[in-house]
């Protein structure tokens, strides 16, 4: 199981680097659609629906890897017993504010799909296929919180806090900047 969470994690990080990607060459097409007088109204559609796919299916992995802006002055000076349950504590905030996310945006795809619902920009395209990226990457962030607050509940260390530990221990201090 642990294998398979994190293919998930790290494959949805790849897939939304891969977005990335498409929205420079995008881009970059579209800049030269404009020099050599092409067409290319409807990048603009490709490209905002690439952002929002970048955007979500990037957060499971930033979460699970430390990537995440979290406040951690308290959380540092704790004792490790009341520091586990301060964890314990943020994560089943973090359980129930993600899986209110996650729940209204696999209803709200859904809804475009039940109802037929079209993008309004210059590409016509049902507009529940770009937001399945917003319900897919939302609901492998629940999934990847309840995975953390498991393990901080078994005891361990969070994942986010070791690999930041491992990659300190090994003098890259780049994700503190």
């Amino acid at each position: 199981m642990r294998r398979w969470l994190d293919l998930s994690y790290q494959g949805a990080g790849v897939l939304g680097a891969a977005c990335i990607a498409a929205i420079c060459v995008l881009m970059v097409a579209q800049t030269l659609g404009r020099q050599f007088g092409f067409p290319t109204g409807a990048i603009n559609d490709l490209v905002s629906w690439l952002c929002a796919a970048a955007a979500f299916l990037t957060m499971a992995h930033a979460f699970k890897h430390g990537d995440f802006v979290r406040v951690t002055l308290l959380l540092e000076k704790a004792a490790p017993p009341l520091r586990r349950r301060l964890e314990l504590v943020c994560l089943a905030i973090a359980v129930v504010a993600i899986g209110y996310l996650a729940f209204w945006a696999c209803r709200f795809t859904y809804q475009s799909w039940q109802f037929n619902e079209v993008a309004q920009g210059l590409w016509i395209v049902p507009i529940w296929i770009p937001q399945l990226s917003f319900a897919a990457g939302s609901l492998l962030f629940l999934v990847a919180v309840i995975d953390e607050f498991i393990l901080v509940l078994r005891g361990e260390l969070p994942t986010f806090v070791r690999l930041v530990q491992e990659r300190h221990a090994k003098g890259d201090f780049s994700s503190d900047l």
